[in-house]
């Protein structure tokens, strides 16, 4: 028994160090991408300046569908299995994906605004990605719902799990739309520029800007998913911090 303990204690050790270690990459590769994406990467010859904030608005979108991939793959895993961490990881990767494509609007907005001179126009990559947002503020929101009115813990009752991942899964199917927004329909967006089939007409100093925020944006986002998973698994539990990661007590 004892033994069980002090792996448990170890195992639980070992996964916060790495969490720490994962979080100083996200900041080391964060840093690289806001130099890269701020001075290195040459302003755009038609848009300027304005144009440098692809390099927040484009990782926030990606990322955002893959947090939501992420809410489909854990919402299936729970659905086939009924383990209930599968659901806490959906509930982690919504909160995330809803936050990123807000912030996606946002800049998108922003952007849109320095450069047609416009706050909102009715694009149906605009639209999509709004009802995209919808769709998963309201995921959340059932969450939140259920719990209230059953008393169920979420993140920890099958009462509520059971919906949610429903709700999660079929919402996935927006992503394809807002994606393929621009080639199904006219577009103020423009095409796919580095997964185009020709060559990407895009600076290399841009492209790989880019490539380096969607990387950290990506790291980041692993990290806080992380993160907010092993909360709701302390929450669940009733203990505010494993042993390994308790401060040690002052002597004397």
């Amino acid at each position: 028994m004892r033994s069980s303990t002090v792996d448990l204690v170890a195992d639980t050790a070992r996964a916060a160090a790495a969490r720490r270690t994962t979080a100083w990459l996200a900041g080391g590769l964060s840093t690289a991408a806001a130099v890269a994406g701020g001075w290195v990467a040459p302003p755009d010859a038609v848009q300027g300046q304005a144009q440098r904030l692809m390099y927040l608005h484009v990782p926030a979108a990606w990322v955002a569908y893959l947090a939501f991939a992420v809410v489909l793959a854990a919402g299936g895993a729970y659905l086939i299995g009924g383990d209930l961490r599968w659901d806490r990881f959906a509930r982690a990767a919504a909160e995330v994906g809803v936050v990123l494509t807000a912030v996606a609007i946002g800049t998108g907005s922003l952007w849109g605004h320095l450069v047609w001179g416009t706050w909102w126009a009715w694009d149906p990559r605009l639209v999509s990605t709004a009802l995209l947002l919808v769709a998963y503020a309201g995921y959340l929101a059932l969450r939140r719902a259920v719990s209230e009115r059953t008393g169920a813990r979420d993140g920890g009752d099958h009462r509520v799990a059971r919906p949610a991942a429903v709700v999660g899964v079929g919402g996935f199917l927006l992503v394809p739309v807002v994606h393929f927004s621009v080639v199904w329909w006219r577009s103020l967006h423009q095409q796919a520029t580095v997964l185009a089939p020709q060559r990407p007409p895009i600076d290399a100093r841009m492209g790989a800007a880019l490539l380096l925020a969607v990387a950290a944006a990506t790291l980041v986002a692993s990290c806080v998913v992380l993160r907010r998973v092993v909360r709701l698994e302390r929450r669940l539990a009733g203990d505010p911090a494993p042993a390994a990661e308790r401060p040690l007590a002052r002597v004397g």
